[in-house]
Protein backbone atom coordinates (compact mmCIF):
# COMPACT_ATOMS: atom_id res chain seq x y z
CA UNK A 1 0.00 0.00 0.00
CA UNK A 2 1.25 3.61 -1.24
CA UNK A 3 1.92 6.03 1.38
CA UNK A 4 -1.63 8.28 -0.15
CA UNK A 5 -3.89 5.51 0.44
CA UNK A 6 -2.17 4.82 3.76
CA UNK A 7 -3.35 8.96 4.45
CA UNK A 8 -6.34 8.49 2.70
CA UNK A 9 -7.74 5.97 5.27
CA UNK A 10 -6.00 8.06 7.80
CA UNK A 11 -7.95 11.27 7.32
CA UNK A 12 -11.03 9.17 6.93
CA UNK A 13 -11.15 7.60 10.53
CA UNK A 14 -9.92 11.40 11.48
CA UNK A 15 -13.41 12.62 9.92
CA UNK A 16 -15.47 9.72 11.69
CA UNK A 17 -13.64 10.27 14.94
CA UNK A 18 -14.19 14.33 14.96
CA UNK A 19 -18.01 13.86 13.80
CA UNK A 20 -18.17 11.19 16.45
CA UNK A 21 -16.45 13.87 19.10
CA UNK A 22 -18.89 16.85 17.64
CA UNK A 23 -21.86 14.37 18.32
CA UNK A 24 -20.99 13.66 21.96
CA UNK A 25 -20.44 17.54 22.71
CA UNK A 26 -23.90 18.48 20.89
CA UNK A 27 -25.92 15.81 22.77
CA UNK A 28 -24.91 17.51 25.94
CA UNK A 29 -26.09 20.49 24.89
CA UNK A 30 -29.31 19.22 23.89
CA UNK A 31 -28.77 19.78 20.10
CA UNK A 32 -29.54 15.86 19.77
CA UNK A 33 -31.78 13.86 21.59
CA UNK A 34 -33.00 10.48 22.32
CA UNK A 35 -30.25 7.67 22.18
CA UNK A 36 -26.73 8.23 20.56
CA UNK A 37 -23.92 5.34 20.36
CA UNK A 38 -20.76 6.95 19.59
CA UNK A 39 -18.14 4.39 17.25
CA UNK A 40 -14.88 6.13 18.71
CA UNK A 41 -12.56 3.22 19.05
CA UNK A 42 -13.85 1.56 16.17
CA UNK A 43 -13.05 3.85 13.03
CA UNK A 44 -10.56 1.03 11.07
CA UNK A 45 -13.13 -1.28 10.53
CA UNK A 46 -15.76 0.79 8.43
CA UNK A 47 -13.03 2.98 7.09
CA UNK A 48 -10.88 -0.42 6.13
CA UNK A 49 -14.34 -1.45 4.35
CA UNK A 50 -16.13 0.77 2.89
CA UNK A 51 -12.90 2.44 1.38
CA UNK A 52 -12.98 -0.63 -1.07
CA UNK A 53 -16.76 -0.01 -2.28
CA UNK A 54 -18.16 1.71 -5.13
CA UNK A 55 -21.13 4.15 -4.99
CA UNK A 56 -23.44 1.46 -6.04
CA UNK A 57 -22.59 -1.20 -3.90
CA UNK A 58 -24.78 -1.84 -0.57
CA UNK A 59 -24.35 -1.01 2.95
CA UNK A 60 -26.01 -1.85 5.93
CA UNK A 61 -25.01 -1.14 9.14
CA UNK A 62 -26.55 -0.91 13.00
CA UNK A 63 -27.74 1.66 15.04
CA UNK A 64 -23.84 2.64 15.83
CA UNK A 65 -24.02 4.25 12.30
CA UNK A 66 -23.42 7.00 11.63
CA UNK A 67 -19.19 6.49 10.56
CA UNK A 68 -20.60 3.76 8.31
CA UNK A 69 -23.07 6.32 6.50
CA UNK A 70 -20.36 8.80 6.50
CA UNK A 71 -17.68 6.95 4.39
CA UNK A 72 -20.69 5.50 2.19
CA UNK A 73 -20.80 9.24 1.03
CA UNK A 74 -23.63 10.74 2.83
CA UNK A 75 -22.78 13.94 3.86
CA UNK A 76 -22.08 15.52 7.31
CA UNK A 77 -24.88 18.02 6.64
CA UNK A 78 -27.21 15.47 6.40
CA UNK A 79 -26.00 13.16 8.87
CA UNK A 80 -26.24 16.17 11.36
CA UNK A 81 -29.75 17.32 10.10
CA UNK A 82 -31.14 14.28 10.85
CA UNK A 83 -29.81 14.01 14.36
CA UNK A 84 -31.31 17.88 14.58
CA UNK A 85 -34.47 15.91 13.63
CA UNK A 86 -34.42 18.54 10.50
CA UNK A 87 -36.22 18.01 7.22
CA UNK A 88 -32.90 18.21 5.80
CA UNK A 89 -31.74 15.23 7.07
CA UNK A 90 -30.95 11.91 5.22
CA UNK A 91 -34.26 10.74 6.86
CA UNK A 92 -36.07 13.89 6.97
CA UNK A 93 -35.08 14.06 10.74
CA UNK A 94 -37.75 11.45 11.61
CA UNK A 95 -35.72 8.64 12.11
CA UNK A 96 -32.35 10.35 14.19
CA UNK A 97 -28.80 8.96 15.32
CA UNK A 98 -30.11 5.37 14.72
CA UNK A 99 -32.06 5.87 11.71
CA UNK A 100 -29.84 7.63 9.15
CA UNK A 101 -30.82 6.00 5.49
CA UNK A 102 -30.05 7.34 2.09
CA UNK A 103 -31.14 5.03 -1.03
CA UNK A 104 -28.88 7.72 -3.39
CA UNK A 105 -25.89 6.61 -1.64
CA UNK A 106 -26.74 2.68 -1.12
CA UNK A 107 -26.89 2.94 2.62
CA UNK A 108 -29.98 1.24 3.84
CA UNK A 109 -29.67 1.88 7.46
CA UNK A 110 -29.17 2.44 10.33
CA UNK A 111 -31.73 0.37 12.59
CA UNK A 112 -32.52 0.16 16.35
CA UNK A 113 -33.49 -3.56 16.31
CA UNK A 114 -30.25 -5.91 16.79
CA UNK A 115 -29.81 -8.05 13.98
CA UNK A 116 -32.69 -6.45 11.54
CA UNK A 117 -29.92 -5.57 8.63
CA UNK A 118 -28.85 -8.54 8.14
CA UNK A 119 -31.37 -10.69 6.51
CA UNK A 120 -32.59 -7.07 4.97
CA UNK A 121 -28.44 -7.08 3.54
CA UNK A 122 -28.97 -10.80 2.44
CA UNK A 123 -32.55 -9.86 0.21
CA UNK A 124 -30.52 -7.15 -1.41
CA UNK A 125 -27.78 -9.12 -1.78
CA UNK A 126 -29.67 -12.10 -3.26
CA UNK A 127 -31.90 -9.09 -5.42
CA UNK A 128 -28.63 -8.14 -7.14
CA UNK A 129 -27.89 -11.52 -8.05
CA UNK A 130 -31.15 -12.22 -9.67
CA UNK A 131 -31.01 -9.15 -11.56
CA UNK A 132 -27.76 -9.62 -12.19
CA UNK A 133 -26.69 -6.39 -11.33
CA UNK A 134 -22.85 -5.08 -10.67
CA UNK A 135 -23.44 -4.47 -7.39
CA UNK A 136 -22.07 -6.26 -3.84
CA UNK A 137 -23.33 -5.77 -0.61
CA UNK A 138 -22.02 -5.29 3.26
CA UNK A 139 -23.31 -5.86 6.39
CA UNK A 140 -22.21 -4.63 9.14
CA UNK A 141 -23.45 -5.97 12.32
CA UNK A 142 -22.20 -6.83 16.29
CA UNK A 143 -21.03 -9.32 17.99
CA UNK A 144 -24.67 -9.47 20.03
CA UNK A 145 -26.30 -9.37 17.11
CA UNK A 146 -24.86 -13.44 16.66
CA UNK A 147 -27.06 -15.00 19.35
CA UNK A 148 -30.18 -13.50 17.17
CA UNK A 149 -32.32 -16.14 15.26
CA UNK A 150 -32.53 -13.58 12.44
CA UNK A 151 -28.45 -14.00 12.01
CA UNK A 152 -28.37 -18.13 11.66
CA UNK A 153 -31.49 -18.04 9.56
CA UNK A 154 -29.50 -15.33 6.81
CA UNK A 155 -26.16 -17.25 7.10
CA UNK A 156 -27.98 -20.56 6.18
CA UNK A 157 -29.84 -19.23 3.74
CA UNK A 158 -27.25 -17.26 2.13
CA UNK A 159 -25.00 -20.05 2.42
CA UNK A 160 -27.92 -22.49 0.63
CA UNK A 161 -28.32 -20.44 -2.32
CA UNK A 162 -24.77 -18.95 -2.66
CA UNK A 163 -25.29 -15.61 -2.01
CA UNK A 164 -22.59 -13.27 -2.89
CA UNK A 165 -22.73 -11.47 0.74
CA UNK A 166 -19.97 -10.39 2.88
CA UNK A 167 -20.75 -10.42 6.74
CA UNK A 168 -19.23 -7.81 8.82
CA UNK A 169 -18.90 -8.68 12.68
CA UNK A 170 -17.52 -5.87 14.59
CA UNK A 171 -16.63 -8.15 17.83
CA UNK A 172 -16.18 -4.91 20.64
CA UNK A 173 -16.35 -7.92 23.01
CA UNK A 174 -19.82 -6.25 25.18
CA UNK A 175 -23.41 -6.58 23.53
CA UNK A 176 -24.09 -3.61 24.97
CA UNK A 177 -23.72 -3.88 28.60
CA UNK A 178 -22.74 -7.84 28.56
CA UNK A 179 -19.73 -9.99 28.19
CA UNK A 180 -18.83 -12.07 25.17
CA UNK A 181 -18.47 -14.84 27.49
CA UNK A 182 -21.38 -14.13 29.68
CA UNK A 183 -23.70 -14.38 27.02
CA UNK A 184 -22.30 -16.92 23.97
CA UNK A 185 -21.27 -20.67 24.78
CA UNK A 186 -19.63 -20.48 22.16
CA UNK A 187 -16.99 -16.96 21.30
CA UNK A 188 -15.23 -18.20 18.43
CA UNK A 189 -16.81 -16.46 16.39
CA UNK A 190 -15.83 -17.63 12.96
CA UNK A 191 -17.16 -21.19 14.51
CA UNK A 192 -20.22 -19.97 13.59
CA UNK A 193 -19.87 -19.04 10.39
CA UNK A 194 -18.03 -21.98 9.34
CA UNK A 195 -20.41 -24.44 10.74
CA UNK A 196 -22.78 -22.94 7.67
CA UNK A 197 -20.16 -23.61 4.98
CA UNK A 198 -18.97 -20.08 4.87
CA UNK A 199 -15.72 -19.07 4.74
CA UNK A 200 -14.30 -17.06 7.69
CA UNK A 201 -11.66 -14.79 9.19
CA UNK A 202 -10.77 -13.44 12.21
CA UNK A 203 -9.32 -9.53 11.55
CA UNK A 204 -7.42 -6.47 13.72
CA UNK A 205 -10.12 -4.02 13.79
CA UNK A 206 -7.90 -1.80 15.62
CA UNK A 207 -5.36 -2.21 12.76
CA UNK A 208 -6.93 -0.47 9.22
CA UNK A 209 -4.16 -1.63 6.88
CA UNK A 210 -5.21 -5.02 8.15
CA UNK A 211 -8.69 -4.54 7.96
CA UNK A 212 -8.01 -3.03 4.22
CA UNK A 213 -5.98 -5.73 3.35
CA UNK A 214 -8.45 -8.54 4.72
CA UNK A 215 -11.46 -6.69 3.22
CA UNK A 216 -9.68 -6.95 -0.22
CA UNK A 217 -9.42 -10.99 -0.04
CA UNK A 218 -12.75 -11.27 0.98
CA UNK A 219 -14.12 -9.16 -1.91
CA UNK A 220 -11.87 -10.84 -4.26
CA UNK A 221 -13.76 -14.33 -2.44
CA UNK A 222 -16.70 -13.54 -2.89
CA UNK A 223 -16.81 -12.05 -6.21
CA UNK A 224 -15.21 -15.32 -8.19
CA UNK A 225 -16.61 -17.85 -6.13
CA UNK A 226 -20.17 -16.25 -5.82
CA UNK A 227 -20.21 -16.75 -2.16
CA UNK A 228 -20.81 -15.39 1.35
CA UNK A 229 -17.84 -14.25 3.13
CA UNK A 230 -17.68 -14.13 7.11
CA UNK A 231 -15.13 -11.18 8.61
CA UNK A 232 -14.62 -11.29 13.01
CA UNK A 233 -13.15 -7.39 13.20
CA UNK A 234 -11.74 -7.73 16.79
CA UNK A 235 -12.43 -4.25 17.94
CA UNK A 236 -13.18 -2.00 20.98
CA UNK A 237 -15.29 1.00 21.41
CA UNK A 238 -13.52 3.49 23.86
CA UNK A 239 -17.09 5.16 24.89
CA UNK A 240 -19.66 3.70 26.64
CA UNK A 241 -22.61 1.73 24.90
CA UNK A 242 -24.87 4.78 24.70
CA UNK A 243 -24.93 8.53 26.21
CA UNK A 244 -27.56 7.33 28.57
CA UNK A 245 -24.78 3.87 29.93
CA UNK A 246 -23.04 4.70 33.10
CA UNK A 247 -20.42 1.67 32.09
CA UNK A 248 -20.11 -0.51 35.29
CA UNK A 249 -19.64 -3.31 33.69
CA UNK A 250 -16.01 -3.19 32.63
CA UNK A 251 -13.07 -1.50 34.27
CA UNK A 252 -11.36 1.65 33.65
CA UNK A 253 -7.96 -0.14 33.22
CA UNK A 254 -9.16 -2.46 30.26
CA UNK A 255 -10.18 0.73 28.50
CA UNK A 256 -7.33 2.13 28.70
CA UNK A 257 -5.43 -0.68 28.00
CA UNK A 258 -7.19 -0.83 24.20
CA UNK A 259 -6.75 3.03 23.89
CA UNK A 260 -2.96 2.10 23.96
CA UNK A 261 -4.09 0.38 19.93
CA UNK A 262 -6.02 3.68 19.07
CA UNK A 263 -6.39 3.09 15.60
CA UNK A 264 -5.36 6.71 14.52
CA UNK A 265 -1.98 6.56 16.35
CA UNK A 266 -1.57 3.14 15.05
CA UNK A 267 -1.77 4.32 11.14
CA UNK A 268 0.03 7.29 11.82
CA UNK A 269 2.87 5.54 13.23
CA UNK A 270 2.54 2.58 10.61
CA UNK A 271 3.05 6.34 8.08
CA UNK A 272 5.85 7.38 9.42
CA UNK A 273 7.50 4.55 10.92
CA UNK A 274 10.63 4.79 8.30
CA UNK A 275 10.13 8.70 7.36
CA UNK A 276 13.33 10.85 7.45
CA UNK A 277 13.17 13.60 9.88
CA UNK A 278 12.28 16.31 6.94
CA UNK A 279 9.39 13.96 5.85
CA UNK A 280 8.24 13.75 9.26
CA UNK A 281 7.85 17.21 9.61
CA UNK A 282 6.11 17.29 6.19
CA UNK A 283 3.76 14.49 7.71
CA UNK A 284 3.02 16.92 10.66
CA UNK A 285 2.54 19.52 8.86
CA UNK A 286 0.00 17.90 6.02
CA UNK A 287 -1.54 16.23 9.24
CA UNK A 288 -2.56 19.76 10.82
CA UNK A 289 -3.80 21.03 7.33
CA UNK A 290 -6.22 17.45 7.16
CA UNK A 291 -7.37 18.18 10.63
CA UNK A 292 -8.04 21.57 9.90
CA UNK A 293 -9.78 21.11 7.00
CA UNK A 294 -12.17 17.97 8.60
CA UNK A 295 -13.03 20.49 11.26
CA UNK A 296 -14.12 22.66 9.15
CA UNK A 297 -16.45 20.29 7.18
CA UNK A 298 -17.81 19.50 10.52
CA UNK A 299 -18.50 23.28 11.50
CA UNK A 300 -20.25 23.97 8.07
CA UNK A 301 -22.52 20.82 8.43
CA UNK A 302 -23.00 21.46 11.88
CA UNK A 303 -24.11 25.55 11.19
CA UNK A 304 -26.20 24.48 7.91
CA UNK A 305 -27.70 21.69 10.19
CA UNK A 306 -28.58 24.40 13.00
CA UNK A 307 -29.83 26.78 10.22
CA UNK A 308 -32.23 24.13 8.52
CA UNK A 309 -36.16 24.14 8.78
CA UNK A 310 -38.14 21.20 10.88
CA UNK A 311 -40.88 19.75 8.87
CA UNK A 312 -44.27 21.29 7.83
CA UNK A 313 -46.91 20.53 10.55
CA UNK A 314 -49.30 19.18 7.63
CA UNK A 315 -46.89 16.27 6.68
CA UNK A 316 -46.91 15.36 9.96
CA UNK A 317 -50.76 15.17 9.85
CA UNK A 318 -53.29 12.35 8.53
CA UNK A 319 -55.15 13.89 5.50
CA UNK A 320 -59.09 12.88 6.67
CA UNK A 321 -60.38 11.12 3.91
Amino acid sequence: MDTATKIKLLKNMQRVRTLEELCAELYTKEKIRGFLHLYIGEEAVATGVISQLLPNDNVLGTYREHGHALLKGVSAKKIFSEMFGKIDGCSKGRGGSMHLYSVTDRFFGGSGIVAAGIPQALGLAFAAKKLKESRRTVCFFGEGAMAEGAFHESMNMASLWNVPILFCCENNFYAMGTALSRSQSQIDLTSKARSYLIEAEKVDGMNVYEVFDKTKFALDYIEKEQRPFFLEFQTYRFRAHSMFDPELYREKEEVEKWKTRDPIELAKKEITKSFTDNENLLFIKEWEEIQHGIMLEMSEAINFAENAKVENFSDLSLEVL
